[in-house]
């Protein structure tokens, strides 16, 4: 299985420094602890330099993660603020009927209503989750076809 942690990067940033990422390693590690042997895609720990990256390089690191974000059975995006990168990695989930978990508090936002499955408070309630078992359990019952669908 194939969990993919996106998240606030540089979000309502003005400047070109990255937001803190701790929040990238505590559901990294709780995902290791309660569910093993599964494969996550964390564009923050594969990319920890990418503020410095050149334009060629940060297009196509932008490019290649978000295009992952597809590829994964579960996406998790942690947004306590707007992220257009988060946002678009959300999209690219949605499209290929990813099962998507969005950590927020913007629950009337609409690209997190009509693209995530499920909506969570925050990321103590994404923890306790992962740590009771629901999250493996729902990870181990998912198939493609559970992503809400688009109708227009």
């Amino acid at each position: 299985m194939h969990i993919f942690i996106a998240g606030v990067m540089q979000g309502i940033r003005h400047d070109d420094q990255i937001d803190d990422q701790h929040y990238r390693v505590r559901i990294g590690k709780a995902l290791n602890e309660h569910i093993p042997g599964i494969r996550i895609t964390d564009p923050w720990a594969l990319n920890p330099d990418s503020i410095n990256y050149d334009a060629d390089q940060a297009r196509h690191t932008f490019l290649t993660m978000t295009k992952e974000a597809g590829r994964a059975d579960l996406l998790i995006a942690y947004l306590p603020v707007p992220s257009m990168g988060t946002a678009m990695e959300m999209w690219e989930a949605f499209q290929a009927q990813t099962y998507i978990i969005a950590v927020t508090p913007l629950i009337h936002h609409w690209a997190v209503r009509f693209t995530a499955n499920e909506i969570m408070p925050n990321l103590d309630s994404l923890l306790s989750d992962i740590e009771n078992g629901r999250i493996p359990q729902l990870l181990h019952s998912l198939t493609k076809v559970d992503a809400p669908s688009l109708a227009i």
